[in-house]
C-alpha cells in the first residue's frame, strides 16, 4: 500500500466518521439507523483540512502560527461549523488578532477533544516519540486547548495513526499498548491502561467509561474501537461507536482516521465514499499534502 492510499484512508476515513456520526451526535441509545439522515461535515474535518493547508503552505513544515492563521481564515469565511466552546473562543480571538499561543481556553473546561480531532495530519510528518515533535504537537494543540489532558489526547491520536502508517501496528490487539508507551503521566494514559486488557463490546466500554467530548473519555474509546478493526471491519466499527451515543461524530472521526490509515482508501466502503460531502476537496487537499512527505 502506498503512502497516498494510507493518507487518503486517514483523512477520508475520518471525514466519513464525522459526517455519519454528526447526524446522531449526543443522541441517547438505542440509536435508530433505519432512517437515512443527511451526512454533514463539521469542524472535525474542516479544521483537519485547514491543518493540511497550513502544512502545504510551509512546504511540509509545521508552524503553529500558520496553522492558527488557516483556522482564522476558514472561520472568517464561514467554513467551520459545529464548534465547541473552546474552539469557538480561540477562533474568534484569532480573527480579532490574538496570538496563537494565548487564545486557547484554559482550566478544566479546556480538557476537551477539540485538538485531538484535528491533529491527524501531524502524524505523517512527526515522530511522536521525539521530544521536539512532542513540543510541536503540544503547540498545535494549545491553539484551542491549554490543557495537559487535551495535549495528551492529541498526542495519543498522532501516536495511533503513526503506528498504523509506519507499520508498528498491523491490526493486532496491541495498539493501545503502543500508544501508552508514548504518553506522559496523565488521566488519558491511565484510561488507556484501564482499557488495554479489556475484551468488551464497544457499547459496554462506552457505558462503563463514558463517551462525551471530555478527552479522557473520547480519545481512549476511539483508539479502543480502532483496535477492533480486524474483527469488526470499518462499517461495523463506525456503527458501533455511533450507536453508543455521546460525542458520536468526533469519536467516529478519530477512530475512522486511525482505521482508515491502516486500511487505506481502497479499504473504505465505496458506497460511503460516494456519499461523503466535499470528497473532491478532501482528496485534492490530501494529494497536495502527500507531495511533501519524504
Amino acid at each position: 500500500m502506498n503512502l497516498l492510499d494510507r493518507i487518503l484512508g486517514c483523512i477520508l476515513g475520518g471525514a466519513i466518521g464525522d459526517a455519519f456520526g454528526g447526524a446522531y451526535e449526543n443522541q441517547t441509545p438505542p440509536i435508530d439507523f433505519t432512517k437515512a439522515l443527511a451526512w454533514r461535515l463539521s469542524d472535525d474535518t474542516q479544521l483537519t483540512l485547514a491543518t493540511c493547508e497550513a502544512i502545504i503552505k510551509k512546504g511540509g513544515d509545521l508552524e503553529p502560527a500558520i496553522v492558527a492563521a488557516r483556522f482564522a481564515a476558514w472561520h472568517c469565511a464561514g467554513r467551520v461549523t459545529g464548534m465547541g466552546a473552546s474552539t469557538l473562543k480561540a477562533l474568534n480571538e484569532l480573527v480579532a488578532g490574538g496570538h496563537w499561543a494565548l487564545v486557547g481556553r484554559k482550566g478544566d473546561r479546556a480538557a476537551g477533544n477539540g485538538s485531538a480531532m484535528r491533529i491527524a495530519p501531524l502524524a505523517f510528518f512527526l515522530d511522536p516519540k521525539d521530544s521536539t515533535a512532542k513540543q510541536t504537537i503540544r503547540d498545535v494543540s494549545r491553539i484551542t486547548h491549554h490543557h495537559e489532558e487535551a495535549y495528551a489526547g492529541a498526542l495519543a491520536i498522532v501516536a495511533a495513526i503513526r503506528a498504523a502508517f509506519d507499520g508498528s501496528w498491523t491490526n493486532g490487539p496491541d495498539l493501545l499498548q503502543l500508544v501508552i508507551t508514548i504518553l506522559p503521566d496523565t488521566s488519558v494514559r491511565d484510561r488507556l491502561i484501564a482499557l488495554a486488557n479489556l475484551n468488551l463490546p464497544i457499547a459496554e466500554v462506552a457505558q462503563r467509561f463514558g463517551n462525551s467530548g471530555y478527552v479522557i473519555e473520547s480519545v481512549p474509546l476511539a483508539i479502543y474501537g480502532a483496535q477492533q478493526i480486524a474483527t469488526l471491519g470499518f462499517a461495523t466499527l463506525l456503527h458501533e461507536l455511533i450507536a453508543a451515543g455521546g460525542d458520536a461524530d468526533t469519536i467516529a472521526s478519530m477512530a475512522g482516521q486511525i482505521a482508515g490509515t491502516l486500511l487505506g482508501q481502497q479499504g473504505l466502503p465505496s458506497e460511503w465514499l460516494a456519499r461523503l460531502p466535499e470528497q473532491k476537496i478532501i482528496t485534492s487537499t490530501t494529494n497536495s499534502l502527500v507531495t511533501f512527505i519524504a
